[in-house]
C-alpha cells in the first residue's frame, strides 16, 4: 500500500535552514510529479513546490529563492531544502503527488516551527 513518510522538521530560528525528506513506497514514484504541501494552524493545506518527472520545478511565490525541491528516483525519496526560514513558514509539511494520489492517503507530515 502507499506510504509517504516525511522527516527532517524541527524548531529553527528565523534565517535558519532545514532539509525535509519524504520516503515513498507502494507506487511508481518515478512516474509521478511530486510536491511538498504545508498546512499552518487554522489554514488550508497549500502547495509549496512541485517537481515533474523530468525535473522541472515550480514554487509558490513566498518561497521562491529560499526553498529547493529535488528528488532521487533511485531512492524513491523527495527532498525540500529550506533556507532563510521565516516565522510564516511555520506549518506541518507533507509530501504527495501533484495532484495528490487518488487513494486519499496522506502521511503524518513533519512539523516545522520557525521562532526565536
Amino acid at each position: 500500500q502507499v506510504q509517504l513518510v516525511e522527516s527532517g522538521g524541527g524548531l529553527v530560528q528565523p534565517g535558519g535552514s532545514l532539509r525535509l525528506s519524504c520516503a515513498a513506497s507502494g507506487f511508481t514514484f518515478r512516474s509521478y510529479r511530486m510536491a511538498w504541501y504545508r498546512q499552518a494552524p487554522g489554514k488550508e493545506r497549500e502547495l509549496v513546490a512541485d517537481i515533474s518527472v523530468a525535473g522541472d520545478r515550480n514554487y509558490e511565490d513566498s518561497v521562491k529563492g529560499r526553498f529547493t525541491i529535488s528528488r532521487d528516483n533511485s531512492k524513491n525519496t523527495l527532498y525540500l531544502q529550506m533556507n532563510n526560514l521565516k516565522p510564516e513558514d511555520t506549518a506541518v509539511y507533507y509530501c504527495n503527488a501533484d495532484p495528490p494520489l487518488p487513494t486519499g492517503y496522506w502521511g503524518q507530515g513533519t512539523q516545522v516551527t520557525v521562532s526565536s
